[in-house]
């Protein structure tokens, strides 16, 4: 018995014993440790031990990560998919995250968590485990909401998302301008004026201001109501106010003017909002030549391929490179 006393508890579990063996005969194999251990490191090491269901090795994964300094992504968590047997094991991994070291390590590996559920569409558990944060005093804030609201609206599902915005304040978790965002955006996309200006009335009302994607929705929203007007002038106080444009921004309104057959209007879009920043310059022209030549409006391509290679600007993909060779190049040496 003294014997017995004196050896470690695990070899007193040879199912234990054998599988910390096995696993860790696999992880020297495939996962050896790196001298600088990265994130996408530790994200294969977790999803090897999800998909053998060793939990264990899994809590210590995600405390040891944070400590290296390698924080949880998107990938975290890829083990779990939409099958049953997948899923199987999400209320024994609720419980493993519970027992995470407080702090970092379990308010990261919570939020990845719920990023991961809402990916594949379950908004139930990943508000089991807000609702278990909240018990645990685990860091609840607006960007653990973000993921939750981002599925919602991309679903449709409006009332829910009110709803999770109404649960935020109960939890006293102010929602934030991206939370309102997404609300923004889903009823510009879908058309719903009327209620994208009550979404707009309580970003007002809670002081929170416009940024580049809030102005990106209304935009949007202008766009798809043929309201161009509307869409220029929101673009001329977006750019007043100091924000920098999304790709996405200029692109609403140069495919509204050109669904009007404006192709004037767009060149001297594109040419008066031009000159502040390179790469959205590179986006907006190509994006406007490319659409002209597919509509063979070909005089105002070849203007507009005419400015990018006096403005420095890089002709991306196959069809401006060929136009601007065979129609703007070469008829000038042929004219010379």
């Amino acid at each position: 018995m003294s014997l017995l006393r004196k050896l470690p508890i695990r070899f007193l579990n040879p199912q234990s014993a054998l599988r910390l063996r096995f696993f860790t005969a696999q992880t020297a194999e495939k996962h050896a440790f790196p001298d600088v251990p990265t994130s996408a490191y530790y994200d294969e090491c977790i999803n090897a031990a999800g998909r053998d269901g060793d939990l264990e090795t899994i809590r210590k994964l995600l405390n040891k990560r944070i400590a290296d300094g390698c924080f949880n992504t998107n990938n975290t968590f890829k083990f779990l998919t939409r099958t049953e047997s997948s899923l199987s094991i999400l209320d024994d991994l609720f419980e493993t995250l519970a027992r995470l070291d407080r702090g970092l390590p379990r308010k990261q590996a919570y939020d990845a968590l719920i990023a991961r559920l809402c990916k594949i569409k379950r908004v139930e558990d990943s508000l089991r485990l807000v609702d278990a944060m909240a018990r645990g005093n685990d860091g609840l804030n607006a960007v653990t909401f973000h993921p939750i609201l981002s599925r919602l609206t991309h679903d449709k599902k409006m009332e829910e998302a009110w709803r999770v915005i109404g649960q935020m304040r109960q939890l006293k978790v102010s929602p934030d301008l991206t939370a309102f965002n997404y609300l923004l955006t889903a009823n510009c996309f879908n058309g719903n004026l009327m209620a994208a200006s009550e979404v707009l009335e309580r970003i007002e009302e809670d002081q929170l201001g416009l940024d580049a994607r809030t102005y990106d929705a209304l935009v949007m929203g202008a766009c798809k109501e043929g309201k161009v007007e509307g869409a220029l002038l929101l673009v001329r106080r977006m750019l007043d106010d100091g924000q920098s444009p999304l790709y996405c921004t200029y692109a609403h309104v140069i495919s509204a003017l050109l669904k009007l057959d404006y192709c004037a209007q767009a060149v001297k879009f594109v040419m008066v909002c031009g000159n502040r920043d390179h790469k959205l310059d590179t986006e907006s022209f190509g994006c406007l030549a490319s659409r002209l030549i597919g509509m063979r409006k070909f005089d105002e391509a070849k203007f507009v391929l005419e400015e990018m290679n006096k403005r420095g600007l890089e002709m991306y993909g196959s069809k401006l490179k060929d136009f601007y060779e065979s129609n703007v190049r070469n008829a000038k040496l042929n004219s010379s």
